[in-house]
């Protein structure tokens, strides 16, 4: 019952993941009907349509480290209820916008609300989870985003534009409504002293008869501690060598083309002439990405982190290399189905090591007295990276050629194994103590 409690936990702090996953694949079936002048009474260029995508991420960018500092201050739960509103208020700007530059100011907003998401719940996910589910729970963020997608391309394929974008800027409120009921991170007020409270969180969690002495001692020792100023916590073997290694991550989560290929799969299926209609390609890929991050969350605690990474570069670089194979010599042939298929095993392949497991390192890589921070700065880092990959996307394309473009990908896949198996320590079963020891030694 106690483990019932926090998924239950989880699951509902990583449902702003949804909110925000929905809008990422909102992109995809949306950028035919906005740039065709169908959605909306006013004209969308190329490069505005590219704008609009990318301000997604630049929003996401600018929220990461000034939510790691309010997070520090107000608490987890407080602070991700307060960013439901504007999360709405972007919404609106979309669904009611009377130019372009609105949907810049909507898409920025709800980037930035996103951003936030994607550090303040998984910090939540692992401060209330148990060492032995913690793996499975960190990857609740993920698959909360790629079901999102899954919503975005669906409700993209099957309703008019207006709908779509109602459909999605309600999300916000459904999350508000589950998880105002949900207990703050017993990290949190064991750091504000407020050990009843703690206490009384951590019962709720794991259960009226369960012993989690040992946990709550070990959070008061920890609160404890005398503190090293951030700066100085920053400075540790350990920090900096979490810091180096979780950017990394990011860095190679983004440009092994992920939100590239999701922001404009219904082009690219387009553009290969696959004779399918692109919008229910999309919902394929949707469905692909679901299945393999469910997998990924059912072999995290087996498989460990390491191996699931580097399983996800090798398929991510095979299939981005036939890609580029398709691209350059075989477009003109009867082989339409193979982008399709190497596109959503290039999903399958992310979805099972680099979708969630670079976001759970990075909860698990930092002593609680710099997590905030570093998190905050590696998510901005990650953010940025995306930002550059679906701006510079479509440009590489016009200049490069998707050949060039799909190549390049692979090139970073094949250097990510390389990474990944000297450098990328392996955390599972170990508490965040002991990871904080293997990095500082």
């Amino acid at each position: 019952m106690g483990q019932l409690k926090q998924y239950v936990a989880g699951l509902s702090a990583a449902f702003g993941a949804f909110c925000l996953g929905a809008a990422i694949g909102w992109s995809g079936p949306m950028e035919k009907p906005v740039t065709d002048g169908k959605a909306y009474c006013f004209s969308v260029s190329r490069d505005d349509w590219g704008w609009i995508t990318s301000l997604l991420t630049l929003g996401a960018a600018c929220m990461c480290i000034p939510i790691g500092i309010l997070i520090g201050l107000f608490g987890r739960k407080l602070v991700m209820l307060v960013l439901v509103f504007p999360f709405l208020i972007g919404w609106c700007c979309i669904i009611w916008a009377s130019s372009v530059y609105v949907m810049f100011v909507g898409r920025f907003i709800i980037g930035a609300c996103g951003g936030a998401f994607c550090v303040t719940a998984p910090m939540y996910t692992t401060e209330i989870a148990e060492v032995a589910i913690r793996g499975i729970m960190g990857c609740f963020f993920q698959l909360w985003i790629v079901h999102g997608i899954l919503y975005g391309f669906g409700v993209g394929a099957l309703c008019k534009p207006k709908t779509v974008n109602i459909l999605c800027g309600i999300l916000p409120i459904v999350f508000f409504i589950i998880f105002v009921w949900m207990p703050e991170s017993p990290v949190y007020l064991v750091q504000k002293e407020k050990t009843e409270r703690a206490d009384k969180a951590m019962r709720w969690l794991r259960g009226k008869d369960a012993d989690f002495s040992a946990d709550m001692n070990a959070m008061v020792a920890e609160s404890k501690k005398e503190k090293p100023k951030v700066l100085e916590g920053m400075m540790r073997k350990a920090s900096v060598m979490g810091m180096c290694i979780s950017i990394t991550l990011m860095f190679l989560q983004q440009f092994t083309g992920i939100n590239a290929i999701i922001f404009y799969a219904t082009s690219i299926f387009q553009d290969a002439g696959t004779g399918l209609s692109p919008d229910w390609c999309t919902v394929i890929l949707g469905i692909a990405q679901v299945i393999a991050t469910i997998l990924a969350i059912l072999s995290i605690e087996k498989a460990g982190r390491k191996l699931l990474l580097l399983l996800s570069a090798a398929v991510m670089g095979i299939t981005t290399l036939v890609m580029a194979i398709f691209f350059q010599w075989l477009k003109d042939s009867d082989v339409g189905w193979l982008p399709v298929l190497a596109t959503c095993l290039f999903i399958v392949g992310f979805s099972i090591g680099f979708g969630p497991v670079p976001w759970l390192i990075m909860a698990e890589l930092f002593a609680e007295d710099v997590k905030p921070v570093c998190g905050a700065i590696a998510g901005t880092c990650n953010w940025l990276f995306a930002f550059c990959v679906t701006k510079c996307f479509p440009l590489c394309l016009d200049a490069f050629g998707a050949a060039a473009t799909f190549c390049a990908f692979a090139v970073i896949s094949f250097l990510a194994c390389v990474f990944i198996f000297f450098l990328v320590p392996e955390t599972k079963g170990k508490t965040l103590n002991e990871i904080q020891e293997k990095l500082g030694s």
